[in-house]
């Protein structure tokens, strides 16, 4: 299965260790029997509410494919560690379309917009049975 995961490393911590924090974690991944797809460093960005007294973190923003049970060992470890200020695990869907397409089907065309009262129609149905029909057999003969 496909995962998300972005996690905010304090910003007081240098970046000799969150570079190994980084690479900590994509190790903890491909250890559990998971594949690292992409790893984007947001980099230090100011948070939008204190957490800890911190205003600011450092976004790592991370793509992987794992087996179900890979994401909770990770959210264990990222708990325990002190410079993670935050973190949060997405499952990634893949867009299956499951429904037919909608086939068009031509309206009914109507000459009035407005519906009709049922005296109305009454009577014109009364009106089309007094009016004779016309044979047009007999006058080609």
């Amino acid at each position: 299965m496909k995962y998300e995961l972005i996690y905010i490393i304090d910003a007081a911590v240098n970046e000799e260790e969150r570079k190994q924090l980084i690479a900590r974690y994509n190790e903890l991944i491909e250890q559990n029997g998971g594949k690292v797809e992409k790893v984007d460093e947001w980099g230090k960005r100011r948070l939008a509410y204190e957490i800890n007294d911190k205003t600011e973190g450092y976004y790592v923003l991370l793509n992987y494919t794992a087996a179900p049970e890979v994401p909770k060992e990770i959210e264990r470890n990222l708990a325990i560690s002190e410079d993670i200020l935050r973190y949060l695990t997405v499952r990634v869907e893949e867009k299956t379309s499951r429904v037919k397409p909608k086939v068009s089907q031509p309206r009914p065309y109507y000459k009035e917009s407005a519906p009709r009262k049922a005296d109305e129609q009454s009577i014109d149905k009364e009106e089309q049975e007094a009016v004779p029909e016309v044979d047009n057999n007999s006058e080609n003969e």
